[in-house]
């Protein structure tokens, strides 16, 4: 009986514990199942379950191994918030799995990614035909992001003069230029895009690099950028 109370203690106290843990890492650890994101799952869980079911290990050793490595999940997680390069080694990187229409066997073989998984990932999105598909990537999570062709997407508003004789736009895949205040040199390198160019465009928009969070340029050409101050009164802050 006196065990069995202890088991009572010790797992609501896991479970209360674990909800602090969960709360300070963040929802990315709940809704992103990047490489830390997972092994600090699989370790918590582990940590947590033995924490109140197994009476046979001191519970203090087992509450300080779960407060260090919620301390050390936290720290990595801190540090692929602050650094790009960093975030790239630990979370990984989105890989792209089908380009203009065209499946890129080197990466599939590098993902370990078959091509009945890639046809099961595309049927789920209502993708029957991969012919239908403009550009695939399989993000950082796990989960598979499609771009359809033009003439497969559902027409909105804004599509229709495009039927009425207007020049049709090409659809490109976005280009990151920006992270974080800082030129993605890669993106850059390999879309034969100069930082001059990328310099002019904020001194259009009367910006410095230091403003700008982020900075994409769209699928139809178009250039986005977000600021670190987004003048808004009253931003919506919802948990």
């Amino acid at each position: 009986m006196e065990e069995f109370i202890q088991v009572l203690i010790r797992t609501f106290a896991a479970f209360i514990i674990i909800m602090i843990v969960a709360r300070i890492l963040g929802k990315q650890t709940i809704s992103q199942m990047t490489y830390h994101d997972f092994v600090a799952a699989i370790t918590l869980g582990a940590i947590t379950g033995n924490l109140a079911f197994n009476t046979k290990l001191n519970h203090w050793n087992l509450l300080a191994s779960l407060l260090l490595f919620s301390g050390i999940a936290f720290i990595v997680t801190f540090i692929s918030l602050k650094s790009r390069k960093s975030r790239k080694w630990l979370s990984g990187r989105p890989t792209i799995v089908i380009e203009n229409g065209k499946i890129l066997e080197d990466n599939l073989k590098k993902l370990h990614l078959t091509l009945d998984t890639l046809n099961q990932e595309l049927r789920e999105k209502d993708i029957f035909d991969i012919q239908e598909v403009e550009f695939a990537v399989l993000e950082l999570n796990g989960r598979l992001s499609v771009l359809k062709k033009p003439e497969f997407r559902q027409v909105l508003m804004k599509d229709i003069p495009r039927f009425n004789g207007q020049k049709e736009t090409k659809t490109t895949f976005p280009v990151e230029l920006i992270m974080d205040g800082i030129m993605v040199h890669e993106n850059l390198e390999q879309n034969q895009i100069s930082e001059s160019w990328i310099n002019n465009e904020l001194k259009k928009r009367k910006l410095t690099l230091t403003e700008v969070c982020y900075a994409v340029k769209g699928t139809n050409g178009k250039l986005y950028f977000d600021l670190y101050i987004d003048k808004i009164k009253n931003p919506i802050n919802r948990e």
